[in-house]
């Protein structure tokens, strides 16, 4: 267990790394992100930071030598990275959960041993394999790569017209895997967080709304029954018990079907913090980034308690040159990321908006 003073190291450098930062100073815990050079706007409010490639085995022996943990911002990072750091001090969550949930293939089939339902997929190694994927499968289906892909990234939509060959193309013609189409009626998601003596504690399950492949907003509380938001935690624990999970890590759901007919496929797992659970930063007791921490760090988990009915809204591209009547609000609760440029579909920043039952 580390104590008040104790150095935590964060691989990453981005806005995810930067509220974990933020959430751990308050209970005295030190952070050294180790990050790329980029536009890293963790690095502007970090104790200490490293700027030095995920492959520099110096730079990574010194980092694991600053701290008493190591933990990530997001799961894309090389798997020789976390052994390099994971042979020298404690990586959480271990490099074995990053290994089952970095590649699309893997994870779904991971998750389909455990007994969870999951969207039918095939394994798509060429346009040959391709095309006998989508006969099996059928039209519409959707294309993913297996490795590096997210907001819509990688992925390609089969639909009736669609050309295979330039399918294949537009994913790079990289291992990638083909998932029988779900005409879902909402995305939700379960954002939990669990120790390494197995403590397990889940937010309530909320409802997930997209634009262009990004999450816009979050809302709780899902519009789901009570037994489906019970089976998505339940999914959840399940998952993180597998993985011996050591941290924050969200599961994303597909709801098919409505009332008595109501059923879960599970979509993905994140095995870290979420963007569907920035509504935590002002919308409940303990946010995931002090939950995370808390985590890896060895400490008792916080209280997942809702404060009152939420609405979390990202803040995408030049969203956010409206800050000054953002902050002029009252009641809304603005995270801005310190990021140097906005881009389109860039995530710069999130409101959080929460209206308290006494309200």
């Amino acid at each position: 267990m580390l104590k008040p003073g104790d150095w935590i190291g964060i691989l990453g450098g981005g806005q995810l790394a930067r509220m974990m930062v933020l959430a751990a100073a308050p209970l005295g815990l030190k952070c050294h992100i180790y990050a790329p050079k980029g536009d890293n706007p963790a690095f502007d409010v970090a104790a200490d930071f490293t700027e030095a490639a995920y492959d520099d085995e110096a730079a990574l022996a010194t980092f694991a030598a600053s701290v008493s943990v190591v933990t990530y911002e997001f799961e894309n990072i090389p798997a020789r990275t976390a052994e390099i750091l994971a042979a020298r001090v404690p990586v959480f969550p271990a490099p074995e959960a990053l290994q089952k949930t970095q590649d699309r293939w893997v994870e779904k089939s991971f998750i389909r041993d455990l007994g969870l339902s999951v969207p039918e997929f095939r394994a798509v190694s060429s346009l040959a394999d391709l095309e006998t994927a989508v006969d099996a499968l059928g039209r519409p289906s959707v294309l993913k790569t297996r490795r590096f892909g997210y907001d819509g990234k990688g992925q390609a939509m089969i639909g009736p017209e669609t050309d295979l060959a330039e399918a294949w193309a537009r994913v790079g013609e990289a291992p990638s895997i083909l998932e029988g189409f779900v005409p879902f009626e909402k995305e939700v998601s379960v954002v939990a967080a669990r120790t390494a003596t197995g403590a397990f504690v889940a937010y309530d399950v909320c409802e997930n709304q997209h634009k262009h492949h990004i999450l816009d907003k979050t809302l709780l509380p899902a519009q789901i029954s009570a037994e489906t938001a019970a089976r998505a935690k339940e999914a959840a624990r399940a998952i993180g018990d597998a993985l011996s999970y050591i941290g924050v890590f969200a599961v994303e759901f597909f709801i098919v079907g409505a009332g008595s007919n109501e059923r879960l496929l599970v979509n993905e797992i994140a095995p870290r913090v979420h963007n569907s659970g920035h509504w935590t930063l002002g919308g409940a007791e303990t946010s995931q980034f002090e939950q995370h921490i808390r985590a890896v760090a060895g400490w008792p988990l916080g209280s997942v308690r809702r404060l009152g009915q939420i609405e979390m809204t990202n803040l995408i591209g030049d969203d956010v040159d409206h800050w000054r009547d953002l902050v002029a609000t009252p009641g809304l609760y603005v995270s801005l990321y310190g990021k140097a440029e906005a881009r389109p579909g860039r995530k710069m920043g999130h409101v959080t908006r929460v209206i308290r039952p006494d309200a």
